[in-house]
């Protein structure tokens, strides 16, 4: 794949402006603004005020080149104390929007190859994205399940909040998330009224849930007869209870409300089980949700958009594309 202007190096980040609800220029991520470049995009803090709750408040945030192949760029990022978004707009925007999770096991945030490649794909689009980069519960926080739901929740809030400023209609915005990112979109597509924060401020009066939810390869269950291993100590601390498997499993909170979904996922993933995919495709079947999945023989875990011949974007994206045509993200 070709790099972008989001393939990054390193030199001072321009901000095009703060957040007009957010933590704005002054207090967003320091070590992601030092290592992006100019064209990068605007960050967003989520939050007017540092949130409570880490166990290590001193944390720093690292990033680290996970890639070895010259020119091209696979970042990730943890020790993430004060959560944001980068904003991608289109060049030639429809007015839908995406919210893209990244993924890293609770542990990372890889942010370019399920982050910045998958947003050059749906600019091209007309699709504006913003890649969350959320709290991680293996940082350490009083609450670690809740924490990522919590930033997703109110990423969706102030992407509709600041939709006129990026040409938006604030009713078309979908989330994307990959791998544990999809735990955060699964749970965005079926918990996405439930309170995982207090209101901070205006935009918590939006609505998050989302007009479409795309989980890729998604952590989802946290049964362990179907789970990703890391999932319960993660979330938990160790194994769960009945109590946590019937809360924190997307599958078994399916609704009526739960928001159209596309579900993509390998035969030979050794990592995050396919039960994970095929499980909440047939809870959303049984609710009559709109659900379109695909499951691939070959793709191991962690493809994001893995070029292949005659599919430079990958295999699915194209196909999530088209979905999102159908589900009325942009005409």
């Amino acid at each position: 794949m070709s790099l972008s202007r989001r393939d990054l190096v390193k030199s001072p980040l321009v901000l095009a402006g703060a957040s007009a609800i957010g933590l704005g220029v002054g207090a967003a991520a320091p070590a992601l603004a030092q290592s992006a470049s100019a064209g990068a995009g605007e960050i967003i803090g989520l939050w007017p005020r540092p949130p409570a709750g880490a166990l290590h408040p001193d944390m720093a945030e690292v990033v680290e080149q996970t890639s070895s192949t010259p020119g091209y760029s696979s970042r990730r990022m943890k020790g993430v104390s004060k959560p944001h978004m980068i904003a991608l707009p289109a060049a030639q925007p429809n007015g839908s929007a995406m919210l893209i999770i990244p993924g890293g096991g609770f542990e990372w945030n890889y942010f370019d190859h399920e982050g910045y490649h998958i947003a050059d794909v749906l600019n091209r689009a007309g699709i504006s994205c913003f890649v969350l980069i959320y709290r991680l519960a293996r940082d350490g926080w009083a609450d670690p399940a809740a924490v990522g739901p919590a930033d997703a929740q109110r990423a969706m809030r102030l992407i509709r909040a600041n939709a006129a400023r990026f040409q938006l209609d604030p009713e078309r915005v979908g989330v994307m998330g990959f791998s544990a990112g999809g735990f955060l979109t699964t749970t965005l597509a079926t918990r996405h009224s439930t309170p995982f924060y207090k209101p901070v401020d205006a935009a918590d009066q939006l609505s998050a849930r989302p007009l479409l939810a795309a989980p890729i390869y998604p952590v989802q269950s946290v049964d362990p007869a179907y789970a990703y291993g890391g999932v319960a100590p993660s979330l938990f601390g160790g194994p769960p209870t009945a109590a946590q498997i019937r809360e924190w499993s997307p599958d078994l909170n399916v609704t009526s409300a739960a928001a159209p979904t596309f579900l993509v996922h390998a035969e030979d993933d050794d990592l995050v089980p396919v039960a994970n995919t095929v499980r909440l495709r047939d809870a959303m079947a049984a609710a009559k949700i709109p659900v379109e999945t695909h499951l691939f023989a070959h793709g191991g875990h962690g493809f994001g958009a893995r070029p292949q011949p005659g599919s430079p974007d990958g295999p699915w994206l194209p196909l999530f594309i088209n979905f999102a045509r159908q589900e009325k993200l942009f005409a």
